[in-house]
């Protein structure tokens, strides 16, 4: 059966210019008949200047700015939401990915204005949530030990790379997200001060733009540093390291959303510019090879981690979502045989999310994080190898409880992909695979970019950072912990029932 759905970008084509049409009938019959018909005048002159307002000077709201005053009736209807819900429809915990709990944490920190609840939880408390440990001795906060991070030091590179804060902007290409939007997060994140992953969309010209720090991402298809075969370039490799902004590598072998497939960017979302970044044909969708060609088995994928680190002379990360532990295990004891450690693992949830994914991977692929960090953690440290490279990693971490839970569970650091998107505005539409996202985000279309006002989204980008870092400093102290290194996995309360943890 069909969906029954609103199209919202024509019902607005026709209200806005149906306002338009009935001001001016209204005018000519108070002109020509009488008088009274201007009573419809002032009242059509009302929402014409509402209307101009909204599309043309405000650039608050990007719905608002694309539809008009028809967007109106969506803030209108969500100031009733809760109780709708409370009677006809979902409560605030309910919806996925992200319930609407979640996303108005991130929108409030976005915001920067006070994110404290009344009256208790929405949670369950059923003996299947992950709790922190606090301790009846709280950390002061003048002796909270500031966050610091280096990679690259294990192996002890020229060009080693320093974060002062626990958070990474996750891999979000140009292709996946339009122009304005990458440049607002990379506006924002630089005045964080935190790095941005680029995503594998090819050569970086919108994220260099805004002069925030950059890892650079190599897909399986390797965009910005192919060959025609689809192996690596190393020369466009070397010249884009020397790139002053990119200070990592990352090397994805899968991505949790969709492991064991590669990266897709659909038909509808590419124009000429990401078809000539990429060097693909417009009209048709660009899917990226499954594994990279070089890499068919433990050595030569090893050995190809080493090319990338020769060639770039920098940091050089893995991103990978876990499937057979054996072979993760088999890939790490491949690691010393060689004396080739990539200088941080990324660990990918298989409930991280995606511009575009076939359902039944999405669905069916993948461990998630909570059950893939620990397991990981303890390979590492089985083979006595935890102290060669960083551990990171990324699923549904937008808040910094479960930020901070993953840190007790074994990572260095966190990326978040969806929280950054939330700051932006996202309403959660899921329409980021179709060209059509209302609030600009995951669009090429100008149509809907418009709303997207850069220097306004950038300032809730910053927000959202720094009312992280806040959030998770306090959390940190309220466990007794100084600084990061003093989070272990018993600090975190782990109910029997929990689904989806390494017990």
């Amino acid at each position: 059966m069909a969906r029954l759905a609103v199209d919202l970008p024509w019902i607005a084509k026709y209200v806005n210019t149906g306002i338009v049409i009935i001001l001016l009938l209204f005018g000519y019959l108070g002109t020509i008949i009488s008088s009274n018909f201007h009573i419809g005048t002032a009242i059509f002159l009302f929402l014409f200047l509402m209307n101009f307002y909204y599309r043309h000077i405000q650039t608050k709201h990007a719905l608002l700015r694309n539809f008009g005053i028809i967007a109106q009736a969506r803030y209108m209807i969500e100031s009733v939401g809760p109780e709708l819900r409370q009677y006809l429809y979902a409560n605030d915990v309910e919806e996925k990915p992200f319930s609407r709990a979640e996303r108005a944490e991130v929108y409030r920190k976005a915001k920067n204005i006070d994110s404290s609840e009344a009256f208790g939880s929405l949670l369950n408390f059923d003996d299947e949530e992950i709790k922190l440990r606090h301790s009846m001795y709280p950390i002061d906060k003048k002796d909270m030990e500031k966050y610091s991070l280096t990679f690259g030091e294990e192996r002890d590179i020229k060009n080693k790379y320093t974060i002062t804060k626990p958070f990474i902007a996750s891999a979000m290409s140009f292709g996946a997200l339009g122009q304005n939007a990458v440049r607002a997060i990379s506006r924002g994140v630089k005045a964080a001060g935190i790095p941005m992953n680029t995503g594998e969309g090819g050569y970086p010209k919108y994220h260099l733009m805004e002069g925030s720090d950059l890892i650079f991402q190599i897909g399986t298809a390797k965009f910005g540093v192919r060959n025609p075969d689809g192996s690596l370039n190393g020369d466009k490799l070397r010249n884009l390291s020397k790139l002053p902004q990119i200070k990592m590598i990352e090397i994805k072998f899968s991505q949790g959303a969709k492991p064991g497939k590669g990266g897709l960017l659909p038909k509808e979302k590419i124009t000429e510019e990401i078809a000539d970044l990429r060097h693909v044909p417009m009209g048709q969708d660009v899917i990226s090879p499954p594994h990279h060609i070089e890499c068919t088995n433990p050595k030569n994928t090893v050995e190809f981690i080493k090319r990338v680190q020769d060639f770039s002379d920098l940091p050089v990360g893995i991103k990978m979502c876990v499937g057979s532990e054996l072979e993760f295990r088999t890939l790490i004891k491949e690691m010393k045989k060689q004396k080739i450690f990539p200088d941080y693992i990324s660990i990918d949830g298989a409930e991280g999310g995606t511009g575009a994914a076939p359902k039944s991977f999405m669905d069916n692929v993948g461990v998630p994080l909570f059950r893939a960090l620990p397991l990981v953690q303890k390979i590492l440290v089985e083979e006595r190898v935890r102290n060669k490279l960083k551990l990171l990693c990324a699923g549904k971490l937008i808040s910094p409880g479960k930020q901070i839970t993953a840190m007790a569970l074994g990572a260095d650091a966190v990326y978040t992909a969806r929280g950054f998107l939330l700051s932006l505005g996202c309403i959660q539409a899921l329409q980021c695979n179709k060209n059509t996202c209302p609030v600009g985000i995951t669009t090429h279309n100008p149509r809907f970019q418009k709303g997207l006002i850069i220097s306004d989204k950038a300032v809730k980008v910053t927000n959202y950072v720094n009312n992280l870092e806040h959030d998770f400093y306090e959390l940190l102290a309220s466990t007794g912990s100084k600084n990061v290194k003093e989070l272990t996995p018993d600090k975190v309360y782990i109910p029997k029932n929990a689904p989806c943890v390494e017990k």
